[in-house]
């Protein structure tokens, strides 16, 4: 090589012409191209005309319609009211879960979810009953974080029976008399 030749590289080698049944195929290809773009633009215009955006089609998407089931499965998740719902569902099995006769006289009334409490509050009918549940609440308390989960339930709070209200002066009270001071008279 002289001086005054710069190094190039040998030239590209030309890409066969295209002819015959293969020209043929190149050109159906770009034509079922053109015809696929010219469609979907249709299709836009379409859905545009009719006030609608985008439609659900054959296959499932997030746009089609769910069962009740699932609406309310997925919106329990996303506001993350697991516990509370489950702490639901126990009221709800009240019976199954501590047995026919405990559960005539007790009745679950609330449940406190604060993370540091965590506490079932339930309510006897007479004090008997409510000693009772107080000796089974440890018991009582596996089996609800069995179904629940571990620590969704800690501490078990017994009422006794609500004595409604009370004037001091008891139910049976002489006509006439003015309090307890009268009882002498």
């Amino acid at each position: 090589m002289s001086e005054n030749e710069s190094p190039q590289a040998a030239p590209a080698p030309k890409a066969p012409e295209v002819s015959g049944v293969d020209l043929a195929r190149v050109a159906l290809r770009a034509a079922k191209e053109q015809a696929r773009a010219r469609g979907a633009a249709a299709q836009q215009k379409k859905q545009a005309r009719r006030g609608g955006g985008l439609r659900s089609g054959a296959h499932a998407d997030g746009r089609d319609p769910v069962g009740l089931g699932a609406a309310i499965n997925r919106l329990i998740t996303e506001r993350g009211w697991e516990t509370p719902a489950a702490v639901g569902g126990v009221m709800g099995r009240w019976p199954q879960i501590v047995g026919e006769d405990l559960a005539k006289h007790c009745v679950p009334l609330k449940y406190d979810e604060a993370p540091e409490e965590r506490v079932l509050t339930v309510q006897c009918d007479s004090t008997a009953w409510a000693t009772q549940l107080r000796l089974l609440a440890p018991r009582l308390v596996a089996r609800l974080n069995e179904d629940l989960g571990h620590g969704t339930v800690r501490v078990i709070k017994v009422l006794g029976p609500s004595a409604g209200l009370r004037r001091g002066y008891g139910p049976l009270r002489a006509p006439g008399s003015v309090g307890p001071g009268d009882t002498y008279g």
